[in-house]
């Protein structure tokens, strides 16, 4: 009986210290440090948090001057975390780099590819984008200037086999990354011969830089 007594005193002695410590009791609405300020949740830390790679439509540029011609309406967009090997990816976005919006929508849309029905949703989410929030007339008038892939998070798992036996299997994601350039695809470059390439490392050994050196 007195154990019981106890445990209810030291529950409402335990009540009525945290109804004394509740916060409007020492910070007064009209205080310095207003309620409304005060966040205690985690999650409003992340909203309205991007990557670098959609940052760069936030870039403002200064005034044209007059006859200027024009400047292009750049649109950069991407995916993360999608469930799928980024060299596998990799060449579907090699496929598409340089066209224009219909002609790889076109080519992706006549690929059985998993990866290809994901870059199909982002470039329709980036040509929704152009129009409406940066002002692009024609939506078909974008081309591709940019398409790339890279490295998401890896997660190792263990696969259970018979007789006590086990392997590790590994659970890829890749990011998928897109810039739409307003106006038509530029022409192709020609092809690079081995001379080329070859007058190009010359090169670039000549302007080599060599410290510690006489």
């Amino acid at each position: 009986m007195a154990a019981r007594w106890a445990l209810s005193a030291g529950a409402a002695w335990a009540r009525g210290l945290l109804s004394w410590a509740r916060p409007e009791r020492w910070l007064a609405s009209g205080s310095l440090f207003p309620l409304s300020c005060i966040h205690t949740s985690t999650s409003l830390q992340r909203i309205g948090k991007i990557g670098k790679w959609e940052k760069k439509n936030r870039i403002v540029y200064p005034p044209q001057l007059p006859g200027e011609p024009r400047r292009p309406a750049e649109i950069y967009h991407c995916r993360r975390e999608i469930k799928y090997s980024k060299d596998k990816m990799w060449y579907l976005a090699k496929l598409i780099k340089g066209m224009s919006i219909d002609q790889a929508l076109a080519q992706l849309e006549f690929s059985d590819k998993k990866g290809a029905k994901v870059i199909k949703e982002v470039l329709l989410e980036a040509q929704e984008m152009a129009v409406r929030k940066h002002n692009v007339e024609f939506k078909s008038n974008l081309h591709i200037a940019e398409s790339q892939t890279g490295r998401g998070r890896y997660v190792k798992r263990v696969r259970c086999h018979g007789k006590g036996m086990f392997g590790m299997m590994k659970i890829s994601r890749c990011h998928y990354f897109v810039k739409l350039v307003e106006g038509p695809p530029p022409p192709p470059e020609p092809p690079k011969t081995g001379f080329d390439q070859a007058k190009e490392y010359v090169q670039q050994l000549r302007n080599r830089t060599l410290v510690h050196t006489l």
